[in-house]
């Protein structure tokens, strides 16, 4: 009997009231339901108390989010970030290493503006913290003053690198995406790959180089309307599809 693939997705702590909550935004899980055809599953911000292997054992991909919070500087030595800067430290505690394990693993990923960033950090990359204040680059940041749906927005055109996994999905040699972030790739990790550019030459999508399996992070938001925006489905299709064939093997070892 077939089943959904099992797609883990990551999840931010956050104060709410007195309590500390695990969670993770609706679009992420929708897009996970809806355009990768998935069964998502939160996985808690718990760091070490996670089994990482167990968990990337029943794992048929893994969604990596985006989050209000920023990944601490010194996983990349880089400066102190200002005061005020929300971070995850949990989260950072559970996700840094888990990426490199499930990539490893043939474990299907795809991670999302903070998750894209987690990636590059994962493997040895660096972030710039404030990208609007880099000179040459864009501000990359969404209006801080306008209703979600504005926010979210077409705002500026991506070069797709030819020969890469995204023009492999058949997405066009320019698209359009969205722009909600203020941290951005310094320096490319060794072993991922330039999927996309902006127009200031900031990366905003790569790929990891002899990966077993589909392995993807993307800068902007591609769960946000998935459904109604072509290029953004294709990804998380093409995302469904290798956790489809993952848990398909999965299930011909347990035969």
């Amino acid at each position: 009997m077939s089943r959904l693939p099992l797609i883990g997705v990551t999840a931010c702590t956050k104060q709410i009231g007195p309590q500390i909550q695990h969670i993770t935004g609706d679009k992420y899980v929708r897009a996970v339901a809806v355009g990768a055809a998935g069964l998502p599953l939160i996985i808690p911000a718990l760091g070490e108390l996670i089994d990482r292997p167990s968990l990337l054992d029943n794992l048929d991909g893994l969604l990596l989010t985006g989050s209000p919070s920023n990944v601490e500087p010194h996983h990349y030595s880089g400066p102190a970030s200002v005061q005020g800067t929300a971070h995850d430290p949990e989260r950072d505690r559970t996700t840094l290493p888990l990426i490199r394990q499930a990539v490893e693993a043939g474990i299907p990923v795809l991670g999302i503006c903070r998750g894209f960033q987690e990636m590059n950090v994962a493997y040895g990359g660096t972030l710039h913290q404030k990208v609007h204040e880099v000179a040459g680059l864009m501000d990359h940041r969404e209006p801080a003053d306008q209703p979600f749906e504005v926010q979210y927005a077409p705002r500026h055109p991506l070069q797709v690198q030819p020969g890469g996994l995204l023009a492999g999905l058949g997405l066009p040699d320019e698209i359009i995406v969205n722009s909600i972030h203020g941290q951005g790739v310094e320096r490319l990790a060794p072993g991922l790959r330039v999927e996309a550019l902006a127009p200031d030459g900031l990366i905003e999508a790569f790929s990891v180089e002899g990966a077993k399996n589909f392995a993807l992070g993307v800068q902007w938001h591609p769960e946000y309307q998935v459904g109604s925006n072509p290029d953004y489905l294709a990804i998380f299709q093409a995302f469904g599809e290798a956790c489809r064939k993952r848990a398909g093997q999965r299930r011909a070892d347990y035969i």
